[in-house]
């Protein structure tokens, strides 16, 4: 079964499935797929990732009570964060890859990524409902765990070098994507304080 080679919604559901539920087995299945990087995001990527965004779109309606037009700014934001998250964890793996006697293949290092944070995206759902948005986090735990299964897999790293291999990706991966986070939250702050100026501006011509 190949999501990217166009499986569709079918091949796309079972995916997620087998690697929450089976990851062992499934990162066999996975290593032999063909893929793109370019599919890797079209097909399954792309359309995960917005789960969570879509989830708190729902709650800033429903609890928060937030401005619709800051409402749909911080979910495409966090989206787009995710996403740029992913390639980034990917570039790290691959670009690595030799120092821990790895096979270099970014495509294999963008499959372990993106099927990796199934896990994170799917309890991405829970943001519906802020307090649960706590749970959902936890599930970045076993998308780490998942990640450390596939590793050896993918990438082809030698058992006795994994852990050090997984270990050093995540730390550099941690400290761009922090970065990554502080712009995406500039962002944010400033698109926040325009909003209020405007409204009360507006306010201020009635």
């Amino acid at each position: 079964m190949s999501v990217v080679g166009g499986a569709g919604t079918t091949g796309l559901v079972a995916r997620v499935q087998n690697i929450l539920m089976k990851p062992a087995t499934e990162w066999d299945v996975i290593d032999g797929e063909p893929a793109t990087v370019a599919g890797l995001f079209t097909g399954y990527a792309c359309i995960l990732a917005a789960i969570p965004a879509i989830a708190s779109i729902i709650a800033g309606f429903l609890f928060i009570h937030m401005a619709v037009f800051l409402i749909v700014v911080v979910a495409v934001l966090t989206y787009i964060a995710s996403l740029i998250s992913v390639f980034v964890m990917a570039f790290i793996v691959d670009a690595l890859a030799p120092s821990f006697g790895a096979q270099k293949s970014m495509v294999q290092a963008t499959k372990l990524v993106a099927y990796s944070y199934t896990a994170s995206w799917v309890a991405g759902i829970l943001n519906i409902v802020p307090f649960l948005g706590i749970i959902a986090s936890l599930a970045g735990f076993y998308s780490l765990y998942l990640m450390y299964l596939g590793l050896p897999k993918l990438m082809k790293a030698p058992a006795d070098k994994t852990v050090g291999y997984f270990v050093v990706s995540l730390v550099i991966a941690i400290v761009i994507n922090l970065v990554v986070a502080m712009v995406i939250g500039g962002v944010i702050v400033a698109a926040t304080a325009g909003a209020i100026a405007t409204g009360g501006a507006m306010a201020g011509v009635h």
